[in-house]
């Protein structure tokens, strides 16, 4: 069997000094998530951080920058993901839209409010990005090339 880590994008979306984030019920019980998923075939990064946004939290985004690149294996299970997290504006929302399986809702928290419930933060990534985003991280999106 050949190892490959799962390819996943996140979003980092701060707005009047909130975070947009994801409930959602997982294995583990409810989490909290940026909107986040699995790159799919033949997508480019940015697509794929725009359609998971969408698809999660009813929220349509611009990427403007790259916050960061992560890598992260849960300790209790033989995988690696590697997340790409973009920074992230809203452009508009979708009302009505039905949400991905599983998603409770959309909720936009403080990083205070997002710290107090550490328990249910889906990865460590969760407080990462947001650590790294208060810390003015940003990368131009001319780090990331799509050939098709």
């Amino acid at each position: 069997m050949v190892w490959k880590p799962n390819v996943t994008v996140a979003a980092m979306v701060h707005r009047e000094g909130r975070f947009l984030l994801v409930e959602e019920h997982t294995d583990m019980g409810v989490r909290l998530n940026q909107p986040a998923g699995h790159l799919e075939d033949g997508e480019s990064l940015l697509a794929a951080c725009v359609r998971e946004t969408m698809e999660e939290t009813a929220h349509m985004v611009e990427p403007t920058a790259l916050l960061g690149i992560y890598q992260w294996g849960p300790p209790d299970r033989d995988l690696t993901y590697l997340r790409f997290t973009f920074i992230a504006e809203v452009t508009g929302v979708a009302t009505g839209k039905a949400l991905d399986t599983g998603i409770i809702g959309a909720v936009w928290l403080t990083p205070d409010e997002l710290e107090a419930q550490a328990e249910r933060h889906r990865s460590p990534l969760v407080m990462q990005c947001v650590t790294d985003f208060l810390a003015g991280r940003s990368y131009p999106l001319e780090l990331i090339r799509h050939y098709e």
